[in-house]
């Protein structure tokens, strides 16, 4: 089976879980890693006993130098798209951090750099893999509800204070708060379970004094005359994910990994779902090797860049994009 040698570009905290998972696949070979900061770099390669992989400050060092197959870019969001740039003109594949870029424009123009080179283009959602949004996604689909009328999905998390003094919170950086940030998870699951594209956004953002917006809360109307409330808190004491999915038949309620289902004057049913089967990086790797389709590719990470960035025209609120290398 072909090894595929593989890099990494920005090796912080998501980095790792990456590497963990990459490690298990016996086809793959981690050659290099690049950072600017030297204590991350040190950080990594002790973490995993990878002390004799090259290591470089500057990604471009590594593309030239190492003979990559495919890269994992887990730098900050504003310099995502330049990073893929690179790693595509060097012949690599990419699997890419959220949110795939700062605008649909950056998107767009990264979806068809892959297409003419022929690369694979995939970014990590990772809930695409996890048994309870998979079912939702596919309960909805096989009308177990009826058809859907509303959505209602919602974060907090402590976001505010866990990333006081990081690049998360400097805008030249992350392109933009929480919503930009951990949001793009929630965006991703109201858009992928659904399928549903959306048609009218209102919004209002709150920054509570900082660089970046904390707070959001969004109403969208999609096709179909399907409802849908948005509510993203980073100021808040700790983390809680919820969602509503109604409809005609019923309705699906998940609560902070909790699954079930209601409908009218009936008891609760507590679906069984069955255990994990792969990951983001797995399929990644399954994916080049030609095994299966791209499970989550860039034009479909665009249409959550796309309703990202509607949220923040609709509340007038105008996010810095600034192509800065910065610690990652």
């Amino acid at each position: 089976m072909k090894q595929i040698k593989l890099g990494f570009i920005g090796t912080g905290g998501i980095a790792h879980l990456h590497a963990k998972q990459m490690l298990a696949e016996k086809n793959v070979e981690i050659e290099a890693i690049a950072d600017p900061s030297a204590h991350n770099r040190e950080l990594f390669l002790k973490t995993f006993n990878l002390l004799e992989v090259e290591q470089f400050s500057d990604h471009q060092e590594m593309l030239e130098n190492s003979a990559l197959d495919a890269v994992i870019i887990c730098s900050p969001h504003t310099l995502h798209k330049q990073h893929v740039v690179d790693a595509l003109e060097h012949q690599c594949h990419v699997l890419v951090e959220k949110p795939m870029a700062c605008s649909v424009e950056e998107s767009t123009l990264l979806i068809d750099l892959a297409k003419e080179k022929g690369k694979i283009l995939q970014v990590s959602y990772q809930r695409h893999f996890e048994p309870a949004f998979l079912y939702i996604r596919n309960a909805i689909s096989d009308g177990v509800i009826g058809k859907l009328t509303s959505v209602s999905a919602n974060l907090y998390q402590e976001w505010g204070h866990l990333s006081k003094n990081t690049w998360r919170q400097n805008p030249d950086l992350s392109g933009g708060g929480m919503l930009m940030d951990s949001g793009s998870h929630i965006i991703d699951v109201l858009l992928w379970t659904t399928g549903l594209k959306p048609l009218e956004i209102k919004s209002t953002i709150e920054t509570h004094g900082r660089s970046v917006e904390l707070d959001s809360i969004s109403t969208i109307r999609f096709e179909n005359n399907v409802i849908a409330g948005l509510t993203i808190i980073g100021n808040a004491p700790s983390w809680h994910e919820t969602y509503v999915f109604c409809g005609e038949q019923g309705a699906i309620f998940f609560d902070n990994g909790k699954l079930w289902i209601r409908k009218l004057g009936e008891e609760p049913i507590l679906p069984v779902l069955p255990e994990q089967t792969t990951n983001s990086d797995q399929s990644f790797i399954r994916s080049i090797l030609g095994e299966h389709e791209v499970m989550v590719p860039g034009d479909f990470a665009k249409e959550v860049v796309g309703l990202t960035e509607k949220i923040y025209q609709s509340s007038g609120y105008q996010p810095h994009s600034a192509q800065k290398e910065g610690s990652l």
